[in-house]
């Protein structure tokens, strides 16, 4: 899906030469190098021990660069590192590769980098600063020295009049008690090098803000992502209510939901995206005994529960 503006220009990126076939030598050793890849991959999300896990990330790290240095790995898949996101936009301009680490129950890391299509290694490393950066950096343009890190599970190229621009979405597993996700901005200036953020949203008139971030309860299921059929970026709506472990204020789905709408290059705010909410959330109606008129409980039934069944 790519969103356009006819007067938008290519970004800088799609101008390079393009990496060609692999040959026959460099499928057989990237092959091989993914075979020990994809056990350090493994380590990271499934070895009980803080310490293999950290030693496996720092493996995957240096394999995966060693393994990228191959001529023309770009077209490589590496599709066997089921822990690591790897996305590619339609133009297949680059591709970034993201993953997390748990290190403890309030402390994750993540790591990443985007390859440039190109022949030979060009690489953008991704450094996860966000303890560096404020608590909610929504408002900053970031470098990738000094990124909010995030594992991406989608990428959305849309047309500015400063060029082609990516949405980037995250999870953050953040802590034990609350997770996040990111719509982040992708953006490749002059140089050819990649900028995280951009003032492309716009709510009730006011730009400026160049990421979304939600926070929520971590037992809660939160939605942020494009919906191809209504052609907009659909979130949860969320609400506050205290923590059923901890006491303190905790986000959580109220049942609607926000959005952004694109419209020539800006991200335009839409609040309550869906106008039939109801004033109870739907539910299936009490299986009944219809001889007595009385649900499982013995209580008496005779009307129908309030709200739309689906």
């Amino acid at each position: 899906m790519l969103l356009t503006l006819a007067s938008a220009p290519l970004a800088f990126s799609q101008k390079k030469e393009r990496a060609g076939q692999l040959s026959p030598e460099a499928l057989q050793q990237l092959h091989r190098a993914e075979d020990t890849l994809a056990v350090f991959a493994f380590a990271i999300t499934n070895d009980t021990s803080a310490e293999m896990r950290f030693l496996a990330c720092k493996s995957l790290i240096t394999g995966l660069v060693r393994a990228l240095k191959t001529e023309n790995s770009f077209r490589y898949p590496f599709s066997r590192l089921n822990s690591v996101s790897i996305l590619t936009p339609p133009d297949s301009s680059f591709r970034v590769f993201t993953w997390q680490l748990f290190v403890n129950d309030s402390t994750y890391r993540h790591y990443g980098t985007i390859q440039m299509n190109q022949p030979d290694l060009k690489l953008f490393p991704l450094i996860d600063r966000r303890f560096e950066l404020a608590d909610m950096p929504t408002h900053e343009t970031l470098p990738p020295n000094r990124w909010y890190g995030a594992v991406y599970y989608n990428l959305l190229p849309f047309e500015t009049r400063q060029g082609r621009m990516y949405l980037l979405f995250g999870f953050d597993g953040h802590t034990f008690l609350e997770k996040r996700k990111v719509m982040d901005v992708l953006s490749f200036n002059a140089a050819g090098e990649p900028v995280l953020g951009a003032p492309v949203f716009e709510r009730k008139g006011q730009r400026g803000e160049q990421r979304l971030i939600l926070q929520y309860f971590a037992e809660a299921k939160v939605r942020l992502n494009w919906d191809d059929y209504y052609k907009m970026v659909i979130f949860d709506h969320l609400i506050p209510i205290a923590s059923p472990h901890s006491g303190q204020t905790v986000y959580v789905p109220d049942g609607s939901y926000d959005g952004f709408r694109y419209d020539k290059g800006r991200w335009v705010f839409v609040e309550k995206v869906f106008r039939d909410a109801q004033e109870e959330a739907p539910r299936p109606y009490p299986v009944l005994d219809e001889k007595n008129r009385r649900d499982l409980l013995g209580r008496p039934q005779t009307t129908k529960p309030k709200g739309r069944q689906r």
